[in-house]
């Protein structure tokens, strides 16, 4: 594609080059830069793009698109073939360079946006679920992975640069992706990473205060309007009648509109919610406009995000039993993910790695009368201390046993993380032990749990890893769990 091609829609200068050359590649990066690429000079919160733009040249480029003149940095590697762009803001013209490029993959796909604070993830996946199973093929962008329709991709961000996004939708498109289930977040937004995207359909769930702080956003009301932004881009609005500020976050969108509600009067209607227990399992009962569903994740605050997945259901022609069937098998990884080990206890790995996150999946798991509750958790090191005593308070109050080990230690000591977590423990009545190495920790807490207990493994959720001195280890919990199982049942 010509330079010039990609930059239709931008305002531009040329200080230097043609840009009726061809390009082959785009990137933020200029390690990912190859022969005939196109280099964002992207001014980040610690790094400044500009400064490789002398590397990027060195790995291929022939374009550099840049809101400083870097001419002078550049030498004897700026000649006639090396075109340099001005812009005024190299990140806001990203989406767009980024979308020519690609050839527009988003308007052939239907996208629907979740925006909110809390349930992006699990709303995404029942989505995406209840479309799968109705045949369309879906891709989904998210906290936990990318799916382009034929692979999965590891996630950085819950929403991609980009230059990655529209990469990611043009695979899409390529592998015959009819939908797109996407998280889109508030930083998204602020950082322009969505612009210019009309999404089919937008849900939201809810907002709380959250992302606020350097290199975030400045205020509350800064992080309110940067989601009001994401659905003002939508074509449809479904959201949640219950969330807090509902009526200032969508009451002026000009948009069509449908709501859903466990509480009041809406357009969907979640009434006679009821847990289910059983040996090894946990869900949720409720009826949805007079029509019953089974939900196989714990919760009754998931009845919100199962609303969210029927409305869409209803919107794309989906069947009652298609959605009934996806509710009822639906698996997050690394959230509230129920794993198959004993018929005698209910074992659960949950992502829940700060105090509010643990405090809500223990409240959630403690309505089901466990036997016992058993926690395990660690806290991540060079992060801040005091996550590990309020987490270790948290469990301490919400937990009959709680079994401190290791998480991500990275550069400290996993027994100083330990010690304060324990500090925090201290300040309960709650029972507690330490045992560092988390597979042993895992291998305790499943020989010894009883009858009717909930084991929940917090804090590595979906992770694979253990990050332990700058190196990331192999270490998938689900693994863990499978090879004490099979020597439980003697088939090692």
């Amino acid at each position: 594609m010509k330079i010039s091609k990609a930059l239709e829609g931008v305002k531009y200068t040329v200080i230097n080059g043609d840009i009726d050359t061809k390009i082959t590649n785009i990137s933020r990066n200029s390690k990912e830069i190859r022969d005939k690429g196109l280099f964002f000079c992207i001014k980040g919160l610690n790094v400044d793009g500009h400064k490789f733009a002398r590397s990027a040249i060195e790995n291929g480029a022939t374009a550099l698109i840049v809101e400083e003149d870097v001419r002078g940095d550049l030498g004897e590697l700026l000649t006639d073939d090396i075109a340099v762009i001005k812009v005024k803001d190299t990140r806001a013209v990203m989406p767009y360079v980024s979308a020519n490029f690609y050839e527009k993959p988003a308007e052939n796909l239907k996208i629907i946006a979740i925006v909110g604070t809390k349930g992006k993830t699990t709303t995404s996946f029942m989505i995406r679920d209840v479309l799968s199973k109705a045949g369309h093929k879906v891709g989904l962008i998210g906290t936990i992975f990318v799916n382009d329709g034929d692979n999965e991709i590891s996630s950085n961000f819950t929403t991609p640069e980009a230059d990655d996004l529209h990469k990611y939708l043009y695979s899409m498109k390529k592998n015959g992706c009819e939908f797109v289930v996407m998280e889109v977040s508030s930083q998204s937004f602020l950082m322009h990473r969505s612009d210019g995207i009309v999404f089919d359909l937008a849900i939201f769930t809810n907002i709380s205060e959250d992302h606020i702080g350097d290199g975030e956003h400045k205020d509350f009301d800064d992080y309110f309007n940067c989601k009001k932004g994401l659905l003002k881009q939508a074509k449809k609005l479904v959201y949640n009648a219950d969330a807090d500020l509902i009526d200032k976050m969508v009451g002026d969108i000009e948009v069509e509109k449908l709501s859903f509600s466990a509480k009041k009067p809406s357009d969907y209607i979640a009434d006679k919610i009821s847990l289910i227990r059983k040996n090894d399992s946990l869900g949720v009962y409720f009826t949805a406009n007079d029509k019953p569903y089974e939900l196989s994740l714990p919760g009754e605050h998931n009845v919100h995000n199962a609303l969210a997945s029927i409305v869409v259901g209803d919107i794309y022609n989906v069947s009652y039993e298609v959605v009934f069937a996806a509710l009822q098998s639906i698996r997050i990884s690394g959230r509230m993910e129920m794993i198959d080990y004993s018929d005698k206890f209910v074992l659960l790995i949950d992502y829940a790695h700060n105090a509010m996150s643990l405090d809500s999946s223990l409240k959630v798991l403690r309505k089901y009368n466990p036997a016992r509750l058993i926690c395990l958790f660690g806290c991540g090191g060079n992060r801040s201390r005091d996550r590990r005593f309020l987490m270790g308070e948290v469990s301490g109050k919400l937990a009959d046993l709680t079994i401190v080990t290791s998480d991500n230690p990275r550069f400290e000591e996993p027994d100083s993380i330990i010690d304060d977590i324990i500090a925090g423990l201290k300040k309960t009545t709650g029972g507690f032990m330490r045992i560092t190495d988390r597979k042993e920790a895992i291998k305790y807490a499943l020989d010894n749990a009883q009858k009717g207990d909930i084991v929940l493994l917090a804090g590595k959720g979906h992770e694979t890893y253990q990050e332990i001195r700058g190196v990331k280890y192999p270490m998938d919990e689900r693994v863990i769990i499978s090879e004490l199982r099979d020597v439980c049942l003697g088939n090692s």
